[in-house]
């Protein structure tokens, strides 16, 4: 049961369904702030394929430097071209950047909070465990690139 849980369920696109769920709860059950308008659901349209272009982007780049796009996997190499230039974790940016499109097309204000937290979450879960494993296996070349490049933006 242990390992279902760390293969599939303890995945960051999983997460990400639990927030985009708790944001849709949030806005049709309690939704005191609501800021729905005709801008907002555009602005979080645009946020939403700006986020779905980036995560593609990057999953291109795992398939073309042929190295593991799974989280508690070691990659095969420090993908340093593509969106890897400006985020250490272009992915997971991805993600947030469709949490936030979601929150706008809710039009709740409540909900942005979601989105730091939802960061926070990944940071914990995923990102340090995974930068600790790629500066294990590549040392000095994952510290430059560390120095160099932002973890999120």
């Amino acid at each position: 049961m242990r390992r279902i849980w760390d293969d599939f369920i303890d995945m960051p696109p999983v997460w990400l369904l639990w927030f985009l769920l708790a944001v849709w709860m949030q806005s049709n059950i309690w939704n005191p702030l609501d800021y729905s308008s005709a801008i907002a659901i555009w602005m979080g349209r645009a946020w939403i394929f700006a986020g779905i272009f980036l995560m593609l982007w990057a999953f291109l780049m795992f398939r073309r430097h042929k190295t593991s796009v799974i989280p508690k996997r070691t990659p095969k190499t420090i993908l340093k071209e593509g969106p890897y230039r400006f985020s250490r974790n272009p992915i997971y940016v991805a993600d947030a950047m469709i949490l936030l499109g979601f929150v706008l097309t809710q039009g709740s204000v409540l909900s942005l909070v979601l989105v730091p937290l939802f960061m926070r979450v990944i940071r914990k879960r995923f990102i340090d465990g995974e930068e600790a494993r790629i500066a294990q296996e590549f040392g000095p070349a994952f510290e430059e690139y560390r120095r160099q490049t932002r973890r999120w933006l």
